[in-house]
């Protein structure tokens, strides 16, 4: 297809794969191409979890899979295609629209490249700024299972700690957590999407203490709105 986000986008290759950039701010887009898929989580991600907990982590999927509710009924969905940034935004790419934008953990490290977990406060202003939409839970949920239908684009393998990212300036990384559409690192951090509901989260409870926090990363795990919340934005086509 012929790609039309407008004059501000520049067309170029990330990590051997077709790219976009906002060039006012830098922030790199991929193409998530149009598609239909089952949303939410199925009977057969329900079983595996079953199984999985025979092994581990049993009390922790129990409580996950009593508020499995929320991640139903599964449906089919049909999704537009749409361009989704390859990763959250940094704390130094928030600093672009709130130049006075803090972030307690970013400081402590002297480190923008890690992804900014906005409070309630910065991050309804930086909603407001952005020239950038939020996707809709259907759209990130389809761009996070990238054409697959186990627990994660990986498979359904329990994630390590290592397959997730809450920074954002190594490009092997950053390449070797990226899915079939190119998105890097979906389901490590808490996202929001464009209502109450937050997709991800398992790096936000890095390091591990061994109480399911893996289950964040799957691609049907919904929550409420969290404390702090990254963005990773879209663009419509």
């Amino acid at each position: 297809m012929t790609l039309k986000p407008g004059p501000e986008f520049s067309e170029l290759v990330v990590a051997g794969r077709p790219a976009w950039r906002h060039d006012p701010s830098g922030v790199v887009f991929r193409l998530v191409p149009a598609g239909t898929f089952t949303m939410g989580l199925s009977d057969g991600e329900m079983a595996t979890l079953e199984r999985l907990a025979k092994d581990e982590d049993a009390d922790a999927i129990k409580v996950f899979l009593d508020g499995a509710s929320r991640m139903r009924p599964v449906r089919a969905v049909t999704v537009e295609p749409f361009l989704l940034a390859r990763h959250p935004l940094t704390v130094g790419q928030v600093r672009r629209w709130l130049p006075d934008y803090e972030d307690d953990y970013a400081d402590h490290y002297e480190d923008e490249a890690v992804a900014a977990r906005l409070e309630d406060e910065p991050l309804d202003r930086l909603l407001d700024a952005l020239p950038f939409r939020l996707p809709s839970e259907a759209e990130w949920e389809y761009a996070a299972r990238a054409g697959t239908t186990t627990l994660t684009w990986r498979g359904d393998a329990i994630p390590g700690e290592d397959e997730l990212l809450d920074r954002f300036d190594d490009e092997d990384e950053m390449a070797a957590c990226e899915n079939e559409f190119g998105l890097a690192a979906m389901g490590s951090l808490t996202e929001r999407c464009d209502n109450a509901y937050v997709r991800g989260g398992a790096a936000d409870m890095s390091p591990w203490q061994g109480c399911g926090e893996w289950l964040a990363a799957l691609a049907a795990a919904r929550s409420k709105q969290d404390m702090f919340t990254s963005i990773r934005p879209a663009v419509g086509l």
